[in-house]
């Protein structure tokens, strides 16, 4: 799994963030940062059966649970060619992008974290979750609120100053309703991310996230 060395790489490569300093480390890269995600997310598919069967953990090189190290520069200024986390997506089974509903885990030098719901999803898939929050209140809080996910989630991500076009101001969830990311977030320290028992504890996040990712997969028609 991952260890210290795995993170002192993550820095090295922040530090020397070009293609020559990558290809003469990329033996190091398999070995700390490659090979370790591949083998997280293998132990993660047999966890992940347990509680969300329709999320799939995919362990291989490319197109798979773990992202590409390649940045994509086209439209950013910053034109340092590799990002400098690991970043591991569980996707839904009908799910085509980083948009559909996923449990993730960020790790990278300056912090560490669980994630899991829907971030940056398209208009339709947007507007789909906004509908039913605001026809089903009751229920969109029960979720949000459960006690097992409260304890270690928070619900994060970008929000519009304003109601969005269509739903009423003094609708009861209408702060929630203005989130453009339907995303919790749960704390992952430097210790957790590089024990042997990062599996079983990403297990046991991702279970309690459930109500909510039940929540938005029926809200996108999908099974959970």
């Amino acid at each position: 799994m991952f260890s210290k060395a795995t993170l002192n790489f993550l820095d090295e490569l922040a530090a020397n963030n070009d293609r020559v300093w990558f290809e003469a480390n990329k033996p190091r890269y398999e070995a700390l940062v490659r090979e370790p995600a591949l083998d997280f997310i293998a132990a993660m598919e047999p966890e992940l059966a347990k509680f969300a069967p329709h999320f799939r953990a995919e362990p291989r090189k490319m197109g798979g649970s773990l992202m590409r190290v390649f940045r994509d520069t086209r439209f950013s200024r910053d034109k340092t060619p590799y990002k400098t986390n690991i970043g591991i997506q569980f996707r839904h089974e009908l799910g085509k992008d980083v948009h559909a509903p996923g449990f993730y885990l960020h790790i990278a030098t300056d912090g560490c974290f669980f994630a899991a719901g829907c971030w940056h999803p398209e208009p339709d898939a947007l507007g789909n979750i906004r509908d039913l929050i605001a026809a089903d209140p009751k229920r969109w809080f029960k979720a949000r609120d459960d006690r097992a996910l409260t304890q270690h989630w928070e619900l994060s991500g970008d929000r519009l100053s304003r109601p969005p076009r269509g739903y009423a101001a003094d609708h009861p969830a209408i702060e929630d309703i203005k989130y453009k990311d339907f995303v919790i977030l749960a704390p992952l320290s430097f210790a957790e991310a590089t024990k042997p028992t990062l599996v079983k504890l990403a297990s046991a996040r991702f279970a309690a996230a459930a109500p909510l990712m039940k929540f938005l997969c029926s809200a996108l028609n999908v099974a959970y």
